[in-house]
This record gives C-alpha cells, structure tokens and sequence, in this order.
C-alpha cells in the first residue's frame, strides 16, 4: 500500500525542530562515537549499483552499506552508545565524553544499570557500549525475538529478560522494571515523560546523511545528489534522524522521502492516516524484525510528518527478494550482505517501480537518483541463511571476487 502524505513541507527546517535535532548535534554524536573501538573510523561505503537502477528504471542508485560499520553490522551502534554518552555525561559533568566508552570511568559506572527493550539490534548496540562503559545492562525480549538474536546480545554480558507479548508490551516491561529497581531506560521509542533519550538516538543517525554529503560532495540550501531517499520504518527514528538532517541541510531542496515498512506492522503508514502518531493494524510479526513494531514514537512522528512525502508497506517477500539482489551483484554492482530490515527500502523502491502507474506518484522517473540504506548485515547469521539458502560468508566471498577484478 501506497499513500501520499498531503501534511508534507518543503521550505526551510523549522526552528523548533531544529531545537530538537540539528546538524551541530549530529556532528558532536559523531565525534564522541569516533573513539569507540567498536566501530570503523572512516565512513561506511557509498555502493552505487547501475545495473539494478537500469533494471528499475532510474538514473542512479546508491545503498549506504552500515553493514560494514561494525562487527555488530547495524546502523543502531549510531544509537544506542551516543545515547548512553550523553545520558552519563548529563548525570557526570566531569566527564569527557568521547572517553566514556573507552572504559575510562568504569570504576564509577558499576552501580548505574541501563535497561531497554529490544528487536535485537538495539538492544545489542546498547549491551555492546553498556559493558565497554563499565555500567550492568539489562535486555528486554519479546516473544519474537530469536534464540540467535538473545545469544548474541547475552554474549555482550547483558541480562536477559524475557516476555510472553510483543515489542511494544517489552517496552512497557522495560518502563516498569526501570522503576521498580531505580534503572535507567535507554530506549528507542518515545512515550509520554520520556523523549530526551530517544531524541539522543535518533539524533545519532545524522552521521549516516552527513557522510553521504560528504561522499557526493553536497553543499547545503542547494539541490543535493539525490532526489529520492527511501527509508526503513519501524518507531520512525531512522527515518526521523537522517531525513531531518537533509532537510536542515537542503531545505526546499531536500530530496522527496518515502519510507517503507511491514505490511503487518505499519503503524507509521496508520499515522500518517490518522494524522497523529499511531498504532498498527497487523499482527506486528515481520520477518523484518527490526520493523515489527506496533506502536509509532509520538517524537519520531513530529519530524516525520511534516517532511516525509509518502508511506507505503511491503509483503516479507518483497523484502527477501530485495535480499537476493543486493546478494547477487552484478558485473557492475557489488554483492551486498543486507539482512531482512536492512533490504526494505530497495524492497519499496522495487515494488513502486514494478508497478507502472506507482512511479509517477511519488516523482520517479528514468532521471531519478535514489539513495537506500542497508540497515543492517546479517545479524542472525541463522536466519539470512535460511532465508537465502546460503551464508552471508558466501556474500563476502563474492564481493572481495568483485573488489579484486575490478
């Protein structure tokens, strides 16, 4: 399902978002994060694929591969940490915060215990940069989370909790045990009382659009290397994070968004609708993991609804298939490790280009330049495998084959 967003702007980025998240911020985020040894020092890839954009129909098309940024192959390690850093640097202002997560201030930390609810990636960026800080961590698991996802975040030294319901019923949970045992929650999504944190995350995710000017050398208030930015949905807050930044940066030039997610879980579609932040009307069980969730962030929904120009949902299928041809390569495009979440917005852009009458809906045409993101690699190994019917090594084998004949 497609539907067009008639509360969509453009002109220059509003002063009250820019009070919220602004580019100065993103920047900071990304100079403290440089210091984490968990993550690359340089940017993360720019992919052009022109073979896949001539079989879509479009000028150009380019993935930033975050599966690449970290061993722990997610775009969330932009989240979670920077979030964690700024919260221990509000309550310790002696702290340099660029050092917290080199375990400089361990001894201090050992008592102050950070709990957030999880579909994985998040959960594990945070466990990651919880034990790197020196602070105990705890990890809320909804009943669709995998074994595979729980193991790997355990193997950071996180607690885990589990529950029977779903991913917004752990966020509650989470809500619920922060205040029973005096826990601070570091969490995604925002709620009623609680936005400065999530504002943190999704302020993170700025360095993802600020290393894409970077690469295609934009310069700001002028029409940038892409007309169409295509993004993952979820809570909202990746999409809120990088689309905000392009518009601060290009303003009335800011390219046109259209952010994709399940069509079981398409609570930022139901916003969109309902013109307020909202629920989803599907069972909220995806094999995009990272997208299953159910209820939107009202904060996330203040940035996206004045800036994103369409939103639209995609069967788990079409997301697979997205899989296998980042996975393929091409004599000219490189094979691409992207996990379920991660291959959604290629998902959505081939969907609307399959379809003759969707393209000119949302302005594409055969001069389009459209930018995707590959969220994440393959964090359950298990899974990608079943899903493809070969490792994500098998990937890796075939892009260094590519790198290395080029």
């Amino acid at each position: 399902m497609l539907i067009l967003n008639p509360r969509a702007v453009r002109g220059a980025y509003p002063t009250g978002l820019a009070a919220i998240m602004n580019i100065a911020r993103a920047h900071e985020c990304r100079r403290w994060l440089s210091q984490w040894p968990r993550i690359a020092r340089g940017a993360t890839p720019l992919r052009d694929l022109p073979d896949a954009a001539q079989r879509l129909g479009v000028a150009r098309l380019a993935v930033k591969d975050e599966s690449v940024r970290s061993p722990l192959a997610s775009f969330k390690v932009l989240g979670a940490p920077i979030a964690l850093v700024r919260e221990i640097a509000r309550r310790h202002a002696d702290f340099e915060p660029a050092a917290i997560l080199t375990g400089r201030y361990a001894d201090r930390l050992g008592r102050y215990t950070v709990i957030t609810a999880t579909d994985g990636n998040h959960g594990r960026a945070l466990a990651a940069a919880a034990r790197d800080a020196g602070c105990p961590c705890v990890i809320v698991l909804h009943a669709h989370v995998s074994e595979e996802r729980e193991r790997a975040i355990a193997a950071l030294g996180a607690r885990i909790v589990r529950i029977a319901g779903d991913y917004d019923e752990s966020v509650r949970e989470a809500a619920r045990l922060a205040t029973a045992y005096d826990w601070q929650v570091i969490s995604d999504t925002s709620y009623e009382g609680y936005e400065t944190i999530p504002r943190d995350v999704m302020q993170g995710y700025g360095t993802i659009a600020e290393e894409v000017v970077e690469a295609t050398a934009g310069r700001g208030g002028e029409v940038g290397a892409f007309t169409h930015v295509f993004l993952q949905g979820g809570v909202g807050g990746l999409a809120a994070g990088v689309a905000s930044w392009f518009w601060e940066w290009q303003g009335a030039h800011r390219p046109f968004f259209v952010v994709v997610e399940p069509v079981q879980a398409d609570c930022l579609l139901q916003s969109a609708i309902q013109g307020r932040a909202a629920r989803a009307t599907g069972s909220v069980d995806s094999v995009m993991a990272g997208l299953a969730c159910g209820e939107t962030s009202p904060l996330a929904w203040r940035f996206l609804e004045p800036c994103v120009d369409a939103f639209m949902t995609i069967d788990d299928d079409r997301a697979v298939d997205a899989m296998r041809m980042l996975a393929r390569g091409s004599e000219r495009d490189v094979p691409i490790v992207a996990g379920e979440s991660g291959a959604a917005g290629l998902a959505g852009l081939a969907v609307l280009c399959s379809d003759p009458a969707l393209p000119a809906q949302v302005g594409l045409a055969r001069s389009s330049r459209v930018l995707v993101v590959n969220t994440e690699g393959a964090t359950a190994p298990g899974v990608y495998e079943a899903l493809m019917g070969e490792r994500p090594e098998a990937v890796v084998q075939r892009r260094e084959a590519w790198s290395a004949a080029r």
